[in-house]
């Protein structure tokens, strides 16, 4: 069972690497990681996640940069069910639309947008840069099973996501109001933090999408 791990020059993914080689170490049999830029590589994977740092249409523009990876991303988790994981910006490009210096399209698989964060506390500053408490709403998601009433997890972010459905919201934070934290649907979820940073709750996430059967 292999994970792809796309690497499309958004970011430095030897953390986030080695926190999915830990986690998969444990599987019985130790499960393959792969940090990869070849599409086929990607469509032929057991899982997949897309990380992201940086701007929305810089991600964007390096995802369609890879020719063929959008194709690869599409046949792999709409068509054929991949289990799929979007690690920050990576969990943001699944939405319709970014509005991070213009508007920009995204992949479109949540009906939603991202936007800047717009705290209502003014003391309270943007980027969102830190700990703080994930708030589960409904019955714990697959990948979130197991985590404590107090998990915390890490956020570095100045825009977030805003899904039109509820249903597609799994977890928020309070920052000045409710940010989503994670959001998905069907046979892919994404993250708002990282949970290669996020110590013990990170480690949880990445073993229960390891085992995650949508």
């Amino acid at each position: 069972m292999t994970t792809a791990i796309i690497d499309y020059g958004s970011g430095n993914l030897r953390s986030a690497a080695k926190a999915f080689e830990r986690a998969a170490a444990d599987a019985t049999p130790a499960e393959p990681v792969l940090v990869t830029d070849d599409p086929d590589r990607v469509r032929d994977a057991d899982r997949i996640v897309l990380p992201g740092v940086g701007a929305f249409a810089d991600c964007k523009a390096g995802l369609a940069a890879r020719r063929g990876m959008i194709e690869a991303l599409e046949d792999a988790v709409l068509r054929r069910g991949v289990p799929f994981l979007g690690i920050c910006v990576g969990m943001q490009l699944m939405a319709r639309v970014g509005h991070e210096h213009g508007e920009h399209e995204g992949l479109g698989w949540l009906d939603g947008e991202v936007g800047p964060l717009a705290p209502e506390d003014e003391a309270l500053k943007v980027p969102h840069m830190g700990w703080n408490d994930l708030a589960l709403e409904g019955e714990a998601h697959p990948v979130l099973k197991g985590l404590p009433g107090d998990a915390h997890a890490y956020f570095v972010h100045s825009y977030g996501l805003t899904c039109r459905s509820s249903d597609e919201v799994f977890a928020t934070v309070d920052y000045g109001g409710p940010v989503t934290a994670v959001a998905g649907r069907d046979n892919m979820v994404g993250t708002q933090f990282h949970p290669e940073k996020s110590q013990e709750v990170g480690l949880t996430v990445i073993g229960n999408f390891l085992r995650w059967q949508p």
